[in-house]
């Protein structure tokens, strides 16, 4: 053997030693390491579940309806705090608190078959304190008048029969057309057309199966409004309501009311089942009320109540929105001269073509509304019918009559 190998041989048997004594103490170190690391995590996990079961009775708030909804009364919806263990007997003091004070308006929807009634009835009513208005926003605008807004609408009314829209079309635009003045200022009087005839139609688009095109609003206003005037008004107004284009509006609220009223059949509460006849009578009546700002004043599920309650009674009004008489009282009031002027018009069934003989009352109408407005400004409900004074309408466009269109 070679000094070299020799020299090698001797130097492997001084290290396997060596190595065999640096690898037992890491053999024994180790389950004393992970012994300790179980332990830290028991140790942890047994002060987080201290923890939770010294918080188990904090609840917290998880969200409020506006006071509005309940009559002044704010229902909290209480949510206990998660954890592992059962719910305890204080919980169960809380649970009927929630939802005593959640429905303390009940609802007077019937049993749906497609969902809880409750739960769309809030649904409804978080909409309509969602969608807010006022009448105040002409003091917005320095160089308008509130008659401006009942002849723009007036005009809108008429359009909306010429072009045979429903009538939850006109009122889409009517919410459109305020909502946006309140979020502007200083506009002229020359640029209501224009407003006017874009919020009809984005309306349009929304409700109508086969919407009138673009053209034929820019039609409308014999020249006034072009089509891109239209578009950028469109553009602009979508964003100044932020895309919010979904209310209840007040004519949702009266088919609303008149179907839970009349209503036997549960599985059909979708399909009408009141007198068309008695619908059109009280629609007729919110249309002339809608003409004059001071309707603002009052929620859209208000004013439809109101109206409901002029033709019905408080028990109907009760029964089919869920509202008491403090509650109307004053809007029903406020529409006596209303009611006593639309009464001397006479109320029928009108036809359309290509429109269903069942759907015809959905079809917006067209009346005499800015002379009937001026006869119940003017204090004078006693007048004939024949002796209203006419009301000027000179800067807005009358549509074509439907045999001139093309």
């Amino acid at each position: 053997m070679s000094r070299r190998s020799s020299r090698l041989q001797a130097k492997q048997q001084q290290q396997l030693p060596l190595s065999c004594q640096e690898e037992t103490p890491r053999e024994l170190q180790a389950p004393e390491h992970l012994q300790t690391r179980k332990r830290r995590t028991a140790e942890e996990i047994k002060k987080k579940e201290d923890g939770k079961v010294a918080k188990k009775h904090q609840y917290e708030i998880k969200s409020c309806w506006p006071p509005a909804i309940t009559g002044g009364i704010s229902p909290c919806i209480i949510i206990e705090t998660p954890h592992k263990e059962s719910v305890t007997t204080d919980f169960s003091r809380f649970k009927k608190y929630r939802f005593r004070n959640l429905f303390i308006n009940p609802s007077p929807l019937p049993e749906l078959t497609w969902g809880n009634s409750k739960d769309v009835w809030l649904n409804i009513l978080k909409k309509e304190n969602r969608y807010a208005h006022c009448k105040h926003f002409t003091s917005l605008h320095s160089s308008l008048q509130p008659h401006m807004r009942s002849i723009l609408l007036d005009w809108l009314l008429e359009v909306c029969e010429v072009y045979a829209l429903h009538r939850e079309t006109f009122y889409l635009a009517q919410d459109f057309f305020d909502r946006f003045m309140l979020t502007q200022k200083n506009i002229n009087k020359s640029m209501l057309q224009l407003i006017g005839i874009t919020s009809l139609f984005i309306a349009s688009k929304l409700e109508e199966i086969y919407a009138p095109k673009i053209q034929e609003f820019a039609y409308v206003t014999d020249g006034a409004c072009s089509e891109d005037d239209i578009v950028r008004m469109e553009l602009i107004m979508l964003k100044a309501l932020k895309w919010e284009l979904c209310p209840v509006t007040i004519i949702s609220w009266l088919n609303l009311y008149l179907q839970v009223d009349a209503l036997k059949d549960v599985p059909k509460v979708l399909l009408p089942q009141y007198s068309q006849e008695k619908f059109i009578q009280i629609a007729q009546l919110l249309d002339l009320c809608i003409l004059d700002v001071n309707s603002l004043d009052f929620q859209y599920r208000t004013l439809a109540a109101a109206a409901l309650c002029h033709y019905t009674s408080t028990e109907v009004v009760k029964k089919a929105s869920g509202l008491d008489w403090d509650s109307i009282s004053e809007c029903v009031e406020w529409m006596v001269p209303f009611v006593n002027v639309a009464r001397k018009v006479s109320v029928k069934l009108k036809h359309f073509k290509k429109v269903a003989v069942e759907d015809c009352h959905n079809i917006q109408t067209h009346t005499n509304y800015l002379d009937m407005l001026e006869e119940v400004n003017s204090g004078v409900a006693a007048t004939a019918p024949g002796q209203l004074s006419p009301v000027s309408t000179a800067g807005i466009i009358t549509p074509p009559k439907s045999t001139e269109k093309k």
